[in-house]
Order: structure tokens, then C-alpha cells, then sequence
């Protein structure tokens, strides 16, 4: 039920530790992905299909497992999503044969799938209007956490196997599906009451301005945060000649910022100027910061502008999440499916360019990515905050 009190539904936090394992388990096998590639004598483009394979089946999936979200429950959704995320590692530790490999990421996409627009719905669910930026802080920071820590301790492990980091990351899946399952309970949901609402088949929903501005936004960010982190190491190694400790330090202090700012500002900032104002200010701002990032040179400057572009994208995906579960009423797995899906597009779709770009200038892709937020933040300005008024009740 929604929470009437000043701090969180505790429950919550066993959602959240849960996408930490999911996203922990992520970050767990980025260390061993080079020497698998050895062992098993697979090609840079079988990689990256490996990768691309995750993130088509998020896609494909995103939208029908939000409406499952909806329909079946959030609970039984993380516990299938997680289980599924469990075998998916499990698969990855035994295959020797690169096929098994394809099925195992094309499952660890349907996991995400199920799991992300159930965790955002489960949070939506447990807390008021007022209480939504701080869960949703929460949710960006567990993701985050899990992205930095994994890669750490998938190093430590490797050291006694190749393999290990995947069986680990599995048993963490099937236990995370196993304490879902015996502690979570499907959270009672609001039922929001629009005034004059009219009932429109699901996916035309997107083309409403009220969904049509942030999933653009969402497919924006997404693509200029993966373009920009795919080449983000090629370019300072290349203009600028960091080492990868160099590299790996400004990665680890960025994330670890963007949690501190998520976890104890977040909801403040939220609360002070709402989210669309939040998420203009932060592509307007990124906008300048790439256009700084083609032009300084001196070391300190270059630190600077990256913990400025990466805190803004830690900031500005939370106030999107936290919108959308504003506004989404009586489908919040729907919506939060929606993201999903064009957050995996914008995933795809951006460094893909960004190494073709690469390959011809070294800062084309941020110069396309500077315009396209340009054109974005544009957008931003005809984004109004809804009128709406609506009531929320407990269903009985």
C-alpha cells in the first residue's frame, strides 16, 4: 500500500537489492569477457553481437513484460525475471560452444526485461507522490552500484577461475528469486481516477505528448550516454594519451559520485524544481560540457568535465523514471516497459554510430552527440507539466 510514513516501505530495499544482484552480476563478468574471448577463440564481432543480442531481446521484450507487469503482478515478475537471470549466468559459466553463449544473453535480456519495469512499478506501488523521487534515486543508485562494484570483484574471482564470476552472479540470481519469493509480497496498488480519462489501445499511448516528450527524451539520453562511454576511453587515450588506470579512476570516482548525489540529493532537487525542470537543466548543461569536452586539454579540466557529463546523466535518468511513474496511473508496468524499451534502442543504436564516427574523426561522435541533445533540449522546452487531476485510492 502506499506509504502514509516519513521514511521508505523497508520492503523496498529487498526490491532494490535485487536489481543490485541483477546489475552486480552484469558488471561481475566485464573483467573475464577478454580472456573468454581467448579461451574460446571468438572474434571481436562475435562480442559485440553477444552484447547486441542482451540488449534485442530487452527490446523485443520490454513492452509485452510491462503489460505482464500489469496483468500478472510485480512480484511474480521479478521472481521469474530473476530466476531467468540466474540461468542465463549459469549458462554463460558452462558453454563451450558459442551458440549456448547467444541463448544465454538472449535470456539475460528477457531477465532485464521483466525485472526493470517490475522493480520501477514495485516502487511506485510502496511509496506516495512524495516519497517517488527518493525510490527512485534509490533504484538509479542500486543499478549504479552494481555497474562499479561488479567489475572489482569479477576481477578478484577470475583469479581462481574463468568461469567463477558467472556461477557466482547465477547463485545470487536463484537466491534473490528465492527470497523474492518468500518474502515480497504483491504490494496493493492505487487506483488512479482521471478526470475525463479515455481508454486508448496501449502502444498508442506513446504518441501522446505526455509519453511522446520524455520517451524521446529517454531514447536522447540513452544514445548520447552510450555513445559517450563507448568511445569515452578511445578518445582520451587517443587526444589526450590517458593510461587505463587513468581511465578506470575517473570511470569508478564518476559512478561513485553519481551514487552520493542519488542517494542524498536526488529527491531534494526533485522536490525544489520537479523533474522536467531537472532534466532540462541537465541536457542543456551536458549539451556545453560535450562541446568543453572536444575543446579543453589540461588534465584536471578533462576530469572535470567528465564527472559534470556523467553526474548529469546520473541525475537525469531518475527524474525521467520518476515522471513517467507520475503520470502512468493504472500501468506503471506498461510505462516503465516503454523505458525499458527505448532506453535499449538508444542503447543500440549509439555505439554503433559512435565507432563508425570514431573511425572517421575522433570527435565526430561528440559532435553528434552535442547536436542531438541540442535538438533535444528544444524539445524539452514544449514539455508541460500535466494538468491532470487525479485521485489516488487503495483497491480493497
Amino acid at each position: 500500500m502506499v506509504s502514509q510514513r516519513s521514511g521508505l516501505n523497508k520492503v523496498i530495499y529487498l526490491v532494490l537489492v535485487n536489481l543490485f544482484i541483477v546489475f552486480l552480476g552484469v558488471g561481475l563478468v566485464i573483467p573475464v569477457m577478454p580472456t573468454l574471448m581467448r579461451e574460446m577463440n571468438l572474434e571481436g564481432s562475435t562480442m559485440g553481437y553477444l552484447v547486441a543480442a542482451f540488449a534485442f531481446a530487452q527490446l523485443l521484450i520490454s513492452p509485452i513484460a510491462g503489460k505482464w507487469v500489469d496483468s500478472i503482478g510485480r512480484k511474480k515478475m521479478i521472481v521469474i525475471g530473476m530466476f531467468i537471470f540466474g540461468v542465463s549466468e549459469m549458462l554463460f559459466g558452462l558453454g563451450q560452444d558459442v551458440k549456448i553463449l547467444y541463448i544465454s544473453r538472449i535470456l539475460g535480456g528477457i531477465s532485464a526485461a521483466f525485472i526493470m519495469p517490475a522493480v520501477t512499478a514495485f516502487a511506485a506501488d510502496v511509496t506516495s507522490l512524495r516519497e517517488r523521487p527518493k525510490a527512485m534515486g534509490y533504484v538509479a543508485a542500486a543499478i549504479s552500484a552494481g555497474f562499479i562494484i561488479g567489475p572489482g570483484i569479477g576481477g578478484f574471482l577470475a583469479e581462481h577461475g574463468t568461469r567463477l564470476p558467472f556461477f557466482v552472479a547465477a547463485v545470487l540470481g536463484f537466491l534473490g528469486g528465492v527470497f523474492s519469493l518468500v518474502i515480497l509480497k504483491e504490494p496493493e496498488r492505487a487506483r488512479v481516477e482521471r478526470a475525463g480519462e479515455v481508454v486508448k489501445p496501449s502502444f498508442r499511448k506513446v504518441l501522446e505528448p505526455m509519453y511522446l516528450i520524455p520517451m524521446i527524451i529517454i531514447l536522447v539520453s540513452s544514445f548520447g550516454l552510450a555513445a559517450f562511454e563507448t568511445v569515452y576511453s578511445l578518445f582520451v587515450d587517443h587526444k589526450y594519451g590517458f593510461t587505463p588506470k587513468d581511465i578506470a579512476l575517473i570511470i569508478t570516482v564518476s559512478g561513485v559520485l553519481g551514487i552520493i548525489f542519488q542517494l542524498l540529493t536526488f529527491d531534494r532537487v526533485v522536490g525544489k524544481i520537479g523533474e522536467i525542470r531537472l532534466v532540462q537543466i541537465c541536457i542543456g548543461v551536458s549539451t556545453i560540457f560535450i562541446f568543453a569536452m572536444i575543446k579543453v586539454s589540461a588534465y584536471w579540466s578533462i576530469l572535470l568535465v567528465t564527472f559534470v557529463i556523467f553526474l548529469l546523466f546520473d541525475l537525469m535518468r531518475p527524474a525521467l523514471t520518476t515522471y513517467l511513474s507520475k503520470i502512468a496511473g493504472n500501468e506503471q508496468g506498461f510505462v516503465g516497459g516503454l523505458n525499458s524499451t527505448f532506453t535499449s534502442i538508444g542503447n543500440i543504436i549509439g555505439p554503433s554510430i559512435a565507432g563508425i564516427l570514431f573511425d572517421v574523426h575522433i570527435d565526430y561522435p561528440y559532435v553528434l552527440a552535442m547536436i542531438i541533445l541540442a535538438i533535444s533540449f528544444v524539445i524539452s522546452l514544449f514539455w508541460k507539466k500535466q494538468k491532470t487531476v487525479f485521485k489516488e485510492t487503495v483497491e480493497q
